[in-house]
Parts: structure tokens; C-alpha cells; sequence
């Protein structure tokens, strides 16, 4: 007589184990595909001086050619320019990731990557956090070249690293915006044609190298509700040391909402191009 093999149920322990180890496959898989970015990045270093040459011009420019013609009530303008150059720092580079990942979408490797028994989040996840990584890199840089030109922290060097802080979480969250848009049109040359004049925008409508008080009043009322401007307020209140917790909080807001409806927008569209 012939048995029946029976598999015992897996208990609430073993359903765990198996979500704790599903977990840590995917970060092993993120930490691999980022690594893997990072090298391609560190093999065309002409990326990396553009994503930092451009911020240093921008500085020189503002600093000393267009500085004395912008008038900033109480505050050295040098202490006025540099948050926004953080901001229009990781901005710019966002755009990159819309780059490469059409890039990486033309050449085929996305779809290698589908073959193979890795996580699906873990390729949109590995580019992102390999960019996190290359903005760090310009964030400092460019900190450096702000104390060059006179730029100091008057609430002390925990604010700026503060401050630094919430620039680095909205590019973990603006990048995410970008990786939608190189999956959706996956071909590098419109990425960049669609990805700048959005960063342009969004950069220079807001208090970024101006005060909001010199624009048009209509624009105005844009510049006030819009994620780079809260960015550029929250880094100002942080290192000039004015009442923060109003801005931080509002940065974080627009952070974190970015975050969440994005990289759940791209995972989605993602998960439908591997199928």
C-alpha cells in the first residue's frame, strides 16, 4: 500500500525565518547591484566631475559675478547661497539616474538581471542607493567648497550635518521620481530632454539663489508649495539657527510623500516590464 508523504504546516516561526531570510537575500542582492553601479560610475569619471564641476560653477557664479546684485536682508549672501546649491546639487544629479537607467534599459543588462534568481526590487533599489552614495560624495564636495568662499554653520557643525542630512533624504527621494521616468522611457537621450527643464523648474522657482520676496507675486504662491523650497528653508533655519522644527518638518513631509508614491510607482512599472 502506497503512503502519502504529508508536509508539516509551517508555523508562525518558520513563516519569520522565511521572511527574515527573504529579507536579508534582498539586501545582500541591493548591496550587490549598487556596487555594481558604483564601479560602472567610477569607470566614466567624466560623470562624476560634471556632477561636480557644474554645483562648483554655480558657486563662483552666485559668489562673486552675481552676488553683489542680490540683496539678502541680515544675511552675508554666501550664507544665503549655499543651501540652495545643495539642493540644486542633488537635483541635477537626479537627473543621471533617468540617464543610466535607460541606459542600462537599451543595453539589455535589465533584462539579464529579470533572468536571473534575484530580487526584483533589489536592481531599482541597487541604483538608487549607489546614487545616494555618489550625492554624498558631491554633498561634501561642494561643503567644502562652500567654507572655501566664506560659508560657515553660525548654529554650529550638528546643524549643518543636520541640514545635510534632510538634502541627502530628498535625493534618496527625488531619485526615485527619476528612476520612474528612465524605466517609462528608456532612452537616455529623452530622459535628459525631459529631466532637465523638470529640475530647472523646480530649482529656480524657488528660493534657491533669491529671495522669494523678489519674485512675481504669482510665482510666489508656486515657490511657497513646491519640495525644493521647503528643502532650501528647513537647511536654512538648521544652519543659521531660526525656529526649525515648522520647516524640517515640512521637508521630511515632502520627502517622505515623494518616496512613497514613487518607488511604489516603479517598482510597479518594474514588475510589469519583467513579465
Amino acid at each position: 500500500m502506497s503512503t502519502i508523504a504529508i508536509a508539516p504546516r509551517q508555523g508562525a516561526a518558520g513563516r519569520v525565518t522565511a521572511a527574515t531570510s527573504a529579507v536579508a537575500d534582498a539586501l545582500a542582492d541591493t548591496a550587490d547591484v549598487a556596487w555594481r553601479n558604483l564601479l560602472t560610475q567610477l569607470r566614466t569619471p567624466q560623470a562624476l566631475v560634471f556632477a561636480t564641476v557644474q554645483p562648483v560653477i554655480f558657486v563662483l557664479l552666485f559668489r562673486y559675478a552675481f552676488g553683489g546684485a542680490i540683496h539678502v536682508p541680515g544675511v552675508d549672501y554666501v550664507y544665503f547661497l549655499m543651501p540652495g546649491v545643495f539642493a540644486q546639487s542633488v537635483c541635477f544629479g537626479a537627473i543621471g539616474t533617468a540617464v543610466g537607467l535607460a541606459t542600462d534599459l537599451r543595453s539589455g543588462i535589465l533584462v539579464r538581471f529579470r533572468t536571473l534568481p534575484m530580487s526584483r526590487v533589489a536592481v531599482l533599489a541597487g541604483r538608487v542607493t549607489a546614487d545616494l552614495v555618489r550625492n554624498l560624495a558631491v554633498v561634501v564636495v561642494m561643503a567644502g567648497v562652500g567654507f572655501a568662499v566664506g560659508f560657515r554653520s553660525t548654529n554650529g557643525f550638528a546643524a549643518l550635518v543636520a541640514a545635510l542630512g534632510l538634502v541627502l533624504l530628498f535625493s534618496y527621494a527625488i531619485t526615485w521620481v527619476f528612476v520612474t521616468l528612465g524605466l517609462r522611457v528608456s532612452d537616455p537621450e529623452a530622459a535628459q530632454a525631459i529631466g532637465v527643464p523638470i529640475m530647472f523648474l523646480l530649482v529656480f522657482t524657488s528660493s534657491a539663489f533669491v529671495p522669494s520676496a523678489a519674485l512675481p507675486g504669482w510665482l510666489q504662491a508656486i515657490c511657497a508649495h513646491q519640495p525644493v523650497n521647503a528643502l532650501v528653508n528647513a537647511e536654512r533655519a538648521l544652519i543659521t539657527g531660526g525656529a526649525a522644527a515648522h520647516d524640517v518638518l515640512i521637508s521630511v513631509a515632502w520627502s517622505a510623500g515623494i518616496l512613497l508614491v514613487f518607488a511604489a510607482l516603479a517598482v510597479r512599472t518594474y514588475a510589469r516590464m519583467s513579465r
